[in-house]
């Protein structure tokens, strides 16, 4: 035999040598061992191959596929119009929601928690007030966040 038909029969066969047998065992706790010699109690496993796709000469684009659907422009137009009206009631509403959220920030600041003790005399709850003031920054903080992002989505519009 010619060494080079020799050498083709050894490279086709590689690939088979590269399979190696899997042996599967599981102990009585429940735990899984795999190996590829074979184990004690274990069974030997046959794994199918994984399926494969031959690469496609034909390159897709990021756009749309051909049967979809297209909008016309006066449509599109529509539809962006009817979301600028909604998000900027959005803003509108989010604006005096943070407008009210101030003024209960500055009346929780200026009215401070207290209770009376047992002996009749009045206590400031510093506890009681930092939790109220930090829940009401809280408020104001998210608001605000809510009013950038709708001003990010309105300046994104066409």
């Amino acid at each position: 035999m010619k060494p080079r038909y020799l050498l083709v029969a050894i490279m086709c066969s590689c690939p088979i040598l590269g399979q190696a047998e899997i042996y599967k065992a599981i102990d009585a706790d429940g735990h899984v061992t795999y190996s590829s010699t074979p184990i004690k109690g274990g069974r030997r496993i046959i794994l199918e191959p994984l399926p494969t796709m031959a690469p496609s000469a034909r390159v897709r684009s990021a756009a749309s596929p051909e049967g979809f659907p297209r909008v016309d422009g006066e449509t599109q137009k529509g539809r962006d119009d009817t979301r600028r009206k909604i998000l900027e009631d959005e803003l509108n509403t989010e604006e005096r929601l943070l407008e009210e959220a101030k003024r209960s920030l500055k009346e929780g600041e200026e009215n401070p928690e207290v209770h009376r003790g047992q002996d009749g005399k009045t206590y400031r709850n510093v506890a009681k007030y930092e939790e109220k003031v930090k829940s009401l920054s809280e408020q104001v903080d998210l608001h605000q966040k809510n009013i950038d992002a709708l001003k990010t989505e309105l300046s994104k519009l066409k």
